[in-house]
């Protein structure tokens, strides 16, 4: 199943995507509410899914999936050809960073170069949704923690990432956590380690690749990240970004004003946004 976050009419509900159409959950629940109680709400959605109806996607404005996730964690130097062009070694511990809630940005919806600011790079990433959650959770019982996947983009601001140590602050610049453009449900996807990413700059292909080419699999990251925390309904895990950066290139191609930033998961669909100077 795909489900979404949507405006319609100054409305934003959740909604099931069949085909080019949307169907209104029915519930007045948030995307959060769905997540936590999907055992016992699923058949309801089934049933409204099946009887079809609903707008066209053409007619809504599509949100960021998890409007307000609780944590946002992503990993870096997670594909050999992206740590090759980083001209780092590979690493022996996962290497993790957050992203703040104030970098959500819904997938469609521009993505703001801020105030004197010029190195603004993208980042095709794979993002998983935490389900059922936990802590301690084995690599054997990772699949049935996860809800579900999306797009994502983890746009980055490189003078403000490695001008210390610490990235975060780098990783979280308003509106450069785009995702979506729904969360396509763990059972639909199947194996999340199949899939091949894209991104594109202005049509240019700029990244390519697989996610089986990960260096720690999703099932690794999330024994790794609930051995110290509580994963809870609705955070997100962005799990890597293949080679293809602009910092990478000769000459390095950073973002600009105008440009048009693509992200497509094989079926996941795609999320794009447009580059502005910040107001």
């Amino acid at each position: 199943m795909k489900l979404a976050t949507y405006t319609a009419n100054g409305q934003t509900r959740c909604g099931i995507v069949v085909g080019d159409r949307i169907i209104d959950c029915g519930l007045g629940a948030t995307m959060l509410d769905i997540i936590r109680d999907w055992e016992g709400l699923r058949p309801a959605l089934e049933a409204r899914a099946a009887a079809g109806g609903g707008v066209p996607l053409s007619s809504v404005r599509l949100e960021a999936p998890v409007l307000r996730p609780g944590k946002i964690f992503a990993i870096g130097l997670n594909y050999a050809d992206h740590i090759e062009e980083s001209k780092m070694e590979t690493p022996q511990r996962q290497v993790w960073f957050t992203k703040a809630q104030t970098s959500v940005n819904g997938p469609y919806d521009d993505i703001e170069i801020a105030r004197g600011t010029m190195t603004n790079d993208y980042e095709v990433e794979l993002v998983a949704i935490i389900g059922k959650g936990g802590k301690h959770i084995s690599a054997a019982q990772a699949p049935a923690a996860v809800f579900g996947y999306c797009v994502g983009n983890d746009v980055t601001e490189r003078m403000w990432q490695h001008a210390t140590p610490q990235w975060s602050l780098g990783k979280s610049f308003d509106t450069h956590a785009p995702f979506g453009p729904w969360i396509v449900t763990a059972d639909e996807v199947g194996d999340p380690h199949t899939l091949g990413l894209r991104c594109f700059v202005n049509g240019e292909k700029r990244q390519d690749s697989n996610t089986r080419h990960l260096v720690f699999n999703i099932w690794q990251q999330i024994e790794h990240l609930s051995l110290g925390m509580t994963l809870e309904p609705g955070d997100l895990v962005f799990t890597g970004t293949p080679g293809g950066i602009g910092a990478a290139m000769d000459p390095r191609q950073f973002l600009k004003p105008g440009d048009v930033v693509r992200c497509e998961v094989d079926g996941l669909g795609h999320i794009e946004g447009a580059m502005v100077a910040e107001g």
